[in-house]
């Protein structure tokens, strides 16, 4: 395969893409509909006009970094209609064929586009010392706030937290939002989960790991610099897109694992998973989205993209930026037994105590209702009942990629005869 040839996509990974159910529905209604025209791809572009209440223009770019658009009034991206364009694609119901004026447009709009958009990257953003010194001050305040509320739970007794509500929780996690510790706020109402559901070995393992945050950040000079960028990102404190793509990049073929959507407080947010083929590295893409505001879909499940990522300071490493790309490429990233990432676990948590979920791909096992369990009995729990990965394994041994906590397996997705389920 070459860079600009586009291997072609399976109708999961199209839907995968979608925002919501109701788009994925909508648009296999329109797979096969009449009103479509002035269809075509090339090696990398594919698109159609639709008759609707007007007729819409969808396009989709499907290089490394996949772009949408239609001229739709939907704040969706991509829109039913790209959706349904590119199931009729992965369909084979779209032909090769010259661009149309319309696409040419689009294409040197979306060139002149990224070229701004790199010459204001390129530009080095300055940052104000006092500033700096200023939040550093309001930071060191609220944890040390935290670690005073701590020792008075302790010196009352920290029973008495489970018949108090969320409300002193959530007093305490607003005074640390004001003091920029957003990240010490976000274990605070995990803090307050785990005492309203009544779980005293959860509530008091918690309460263990935001003493042990609040004691880390207090003589953060002191730590390795592994663990102090740790126990800073732990408490909320950002490193800038500059300083992260300043670091040696890692270069490999990744392997779009999966992608997970969670809504935190009108908030949305988009993990995608990666590995890389040749490393064996795992890689988490992060981005946010607004309300009204839709998340980047530069990454497809199931497909492989040659890229340089550049990874956040940390004793894990897991979370990167795409330094650069390259085009698609063929390659299947490597995956484990059950023991082999239950040891990826073990380390990633020694490195960061705090971690609630590591990602995990595992080879060669069978669904259950609540494990995952391999040919010689080895089993590992999952989180909730999945009663799609069962359906979709069909008793066959499958590959399985999901998020591993102490709860459990949380599934992502699953390979099953080379086919992706996106669960």
């Amino acid at each position: 395969m070459t860079e600009t040839e586009v291997a072609l996509w399976s109708a999961e990974q199209v839907l995968a893409l979608a925002t919501d159910v109701p788009s994925q529905r909508a648009a296999q209604l329109l797979v096969g509909d009449s009103r479509w025209s002035d269809s075509g791809r090339n090696q990398a572009v594919v698109w159609g006009r639709i008759r609707g209440t007007a007729e819409y223009q969808a396009i989709a770019d499907l290089t490394a970094k996949p772009e949408f658009h239609c001229s739709c009034p939907s704040r969706k991206v991509p829109c039913k209609h790209v959706l349904a364009l590119l199931l009729r694609w992965a369909a084979g119901k779209v032909a090769g064929a010259d661009e149309p004026a319309w696409v040419h447009d689009w294409s040197l709009r979306q060139a002149a586009r990224h070229a701004r958009r790199e010459a204001g990257a390129a530009k080095p953003r300055e940052v104000n010392p006092k500033t700096v010194a200023r939040r550093g001050e309001r930071v060191a305040a609220g944890m040390a706030e935290l670690d005073r509320w701590l020792a008075d739970q302790v010196a009352t007794g920290v029973a008495g937290l489970t018949t108090v509500g969320y409300e002193p929780f959530d007093t305490l996690a607003a005074r640390l939002v004001d003091a920029q510790a957003r990240g010490a706020a976000g274990l605070v109402r995990r803090l307050a989960t785990a005492a309203v559901s009544g779980d005293p070995e959860r509530l008091v393992t918690e309460l263990g790991l935001l003493r042990l945050l609040a004691s880390g950040y207090a003589r953060i000079d002191e730590l390795p610099a592994p663990l102090a960028a740790t126990v800073a990102s732990r408490v909320g404190i950002p490193v800038s897109r500059e300083e992260v793509l300043a670091s040696p990049p890692v270069a490999d073929q990744w392997a779009v694992l999966g992608v997970r959507d969670e809504i935190d407080d009108q908030l949305s947010s988009r993990r995608v998973w990666l590995r890389g083929c040749g490393t064996g590295r795992m890689a988490m893409v992060l981005s946010f989205a607004g309300p009204g505001q839709s998340l980047s879909t530069d990454f497809t499940p199931g497909t492989t993209v040659e890229a340089d990522l550049c990874f956040y300071p940390g004793a894990t490493q897991l979370r990167a930026l795409v330094a650069g790309r390259a085009g698609l490429t063929d390659h299947e990233p490597p995956a484990d037994t059950i023991a082999e990432a239950l040891d990826s676990w073990a380390t990633a948590l020694a490195g960061d105590p705090w971690i609630d979920r590591w990602p995990v791909l595992i080879r060669d096992v069978h669904p259950t209702l609540t494990h995952l369990v391999e040919a010689d009995g080895t089993a590992l729990p999952l989180r909730g009942e999945h009663w799609q990965l069962i359906g979709a394994a069909g008793g066959r041994p499958c590959r399985v990629m999901g998020e591993y906590g102490p709860a459990g397996l949380r599934p992502v997705s699953a390979w099953v005869d080379g086919r992706l389920v996106d669960l």
